[in-house]
């Protein structure tokens, strides 16, 4: 019975819970539900519906350990009731990102949606994100649940809270006055950037300069990070990222690098730190690529694979790494650069840490919530950084004025420079003109000694010409004195026949005359002719020759080759004479029984020709003293003087009288060719 009567006090207890309301009409301003006893709470998976969430039956009072958290849902639970007989309107606070209301309307459920990460066309208050519009008509009571969920840990505790329209309106107007001086700031600060980004446009498209491109996208990006802090206020107007806010917070980040990233490579160009230090102008180039890719990196995992714990791990060791890096390169600059300029980077840079490491030490030690502090207002660690932004902005406008300035100076240096070489030049081309006038004069003395000697030069090979000439006329006279002589030999040898009543030799000798004629003939226009043509005629006439006198006469001709012969060449009709020679001069007085004649045809080195007989030699020639008896030999000789002096190659001519113990043994002839 006792058990049954603790059982009975038990439902009883739960039931006054579960059906207790809160009264709106009996509110001054505000009504916490964490700790109410009219508020349960459950926590949940993201995806589980609201219907099964209303089936639940494990709700538990709502106490300061129910947090929202970015991997599951809090729902809460609770009654409002109207006794009056007005239509009353309520707000719920509440700073989670997504705050989803269901409202009992009858039988069914009207939802309402708002949160700093829920868009603004889907936003039940257009105006202000953490406050829900909650109507309740006279004497009426609805039941209320309320889903709760982080995109991710915020460090700031939030429960939420019931206003009523008098508390909503307070809050709301102490709020936008508490707010007014920030986001005046904030304006201040967008509206600066975007009159300087005017002029720095301005400058760009005129000088089309590196330096002014990459201070342009330092200033747009630190825009863009205005309008994201600028979000965050109550500020009705600009706040275009409303619309985007997931996008506003995933871009916080990397758009603060991506300045970064624009400003080292502005620094770069504005101290020319190639100049003074490669090494150091290529660590800086580093070091802006890396905010770079940071940025993007940064942006994309945001985007498209968030992990709350992976993001504060990496935005910790990105700091941990960057601030040392920047006060050693920052101090590697001062050092190596010595830029007129340089000082308003130290200025600029120093305000600018400043601002960095006070607005990084506001936001961790969450003096931003502290209303003791200075800093006590909500975006005092954004504020305290766009101010140090602000006057390094500042710093560098009058820097890049500063760097105009220079520039005209430099100009205005280079072109007195420019004129004073000018007047240089032109002295120095006066006198380079005089000089040249001087050189002109002794080079046209030199010219008209030249064309003088030229003159003499060509008049003496004039006159060379025309001695050649005469002895090329003199060579073609000697050779048409050969003609004849070798003509009246041979009709003297046919008449000889005839007279001997040698019919047939003499009509067979004549035909092997006409042959040779006819070979002389064609070669005798011609000034050389190869020696295998040569042999062809001397082979001929040696032929006729055997015809003639007969079986006592013999002769032999070696050589190696015709083709060897070919690749020298020699005046025409040059052997014939001397083989003639030998024959009528030497062997026809001889009264040996075998009379012998040898044409050896030597190209072992070069060529040498041996024409050699066994008649009576020149002495016993001489005696006969006949006018023709030493006429071919001595054309030859002439010939070959002429063709010595005329051409590259030389011909040598050597007679040597064979003797034996004072008794000839004939004669022998040697022509020797020289390149």
């Amino acid at each position: 019975m006792k058990i049954r009567l603790l059982l009975a006090l038990c439902l009883l207890a739960n039931l006054t819970q579960l059906y207790g309301q809160i009264r709106v009409d009996s509110m001054a301003n505000k009504l916490p539900l964490v700790n109410n006893e009219f508020v349960q709470a459950l926590e949940t998976a993201l995806e589980t519906p609201f219907e099964a969430i209303r089936k639940k039956n494990n709700w538990k009072p709502y106490d300061a350990s129910y947090k929202a958290k970015p991997n599951t849902a809090l729902w809460l639970k609770f009654q409002l009731e109207n006794r009056t007989e007005d239509t009353l309107h309520s707000y719920l606070y509440s700073l989670d990102h997504f705050t989803t209301i269901y409202q009992q309307k009858g039988e069914n459920f009207k939802t309402f949606k708002n949160g700093t990460f829920v868009p603004l066309p889907e936003r039940a208050n257009k105006s202000i994100d953490f406050f829900t519009e909650l109507t309740l008509e006279p004497f009426k009571k609805s039941q209320f649940y309320v889903k709760l969920n982080a995109n991710h840990f915020t460090g700031i505790l939030n429960y939420p809270i019931i206003y009523s329209d008098k508390g909503h309106f307070n809050y709301f107007q102490n709020n936008y006055e508490y707010q007014s001086n920030e986001i005046a700031f904030i304006y201040f600060y967008i509206i600066s950037l975007i009159t300087i980004i005017i002029f720095m446009v301005v400058f760009w498209l005129r000088l089309s300069a590196n330096l002014y491109l990459y201070y342009l996208g330092y200033l747009f990006f630190q825009l863009i990070y205005g309008f994201i802090v600028l979000r965050s206020t109550l500020a009705p107007v600009g706040n275009f990222f409303e619309y985007f806010p997931k996008l506003s917070y995933n871009l916080n980040e990397p758009v603060q690098f991506a300045f970064i990233g624009f400003y080292i490579f502005f620094i770069i160009n504005l101290l020319t730190v190639e100049k003074y230090d490669k090494a150091l102008a290529r660590a800086l180039k580093y070091l802006g690529y890396a905010c770079f890719i940071y940025a993007i990196s940064r942006f994309l995992i945001a985007q498209f694979f968030y992990d709350a714990y992976l993001m504060v791990l990496v935005f910790t060791i990105v700091r941990i790494i960057i601030l040392p890096l920047n006060f050693v390169l920052i101090f590697w600059i001062i050092f190596k650069v010595k830029h007129p300029l340089l000082i308003y980077f130290i200025v600029g840079q120093s305000f600018f840490f400043i601002a960095a490491l006070s607005a990084s030490y506001i936001g961790s030690a969450g003096l931003q919530y502290s209303s003791d502090s200075i800093f006590g207002f909500n975006e005092s660690p954004n504020i305290i950084f766009q101010i140090g932004l602000l006057i390094e902005v500042y710093c560098f406008s009058l820097a890049l004025g500063e760097n105009v300035i220079l520039l005209q100076k430099e100009k205005e240096i280079a072109n007195d420079a420019l004129i004073t070489q000018l007047q240089e030049n032109k002295l120095l081309q006066e006198n380079m003109n005089l000089e040249l006038d001087k050189q002109i004069s002794e080079k046209t003395a030199e010219l008209i000694k030249l064309y003088s000697k030229i003159e003499k030069e060509k008049e003496q090979k004039i006159k060379d010409d025309f001695t050649q000439k005469i002895k090329e006329t003199e060579m073609v006279a000697l050779r048409s004195q050969m003609n004849p002589h070798f003509i009246f030999n041979s009709l003297s040898a046919i008449k000889h026949l005839i007279m001997t009543s040698r019919n047939d030799d003499a009509v067979k000798y004549l035909d092997d005359f006409s042959s040779l004629l006819r070979g002389i003939l064609k070669n005798s226009n011609l000034k050389k002719i190869t020696v295998e043509e040569e042999l062809e005629i001397l082979e001929l006439y040696l032929s006729l020759e055997e015809n003639r006198m007969g079986t006592e006469f013999s002769y032999s001709i070696q050589y190696v080759s015709k083709e060897a012969l070919s690749q020298f060449q020699i005046p025409p009709l040059l052997l014939q004479p001397l083989v003639e020679n030998a024959i009528w001069h030497g062997l026809h007085p001889s009264l040996k029984i075998k009379k012998k004649l040898n044409v050896i045809f030597d190209t072992t080195e070069n060529l040498q020709i041996i024409i050699e007989d066994n008649g009576i030699g020149r002495k016993e020639s001489g005696k006969k003293k006949k006018l023709h008896e030493s006429m071919g030999t001595t054309i030859v000789q002439d010939r070959l003087t002429l063709y010595n002096h005329l051409n590259d190659q030389a011909i040598h001519f050597k007679i040597i009288d064979l003797e034996n113990e004072g008794r000839a043994l004939g004669t022998k002839i040697i022509l020797t060719y020289e390149d």
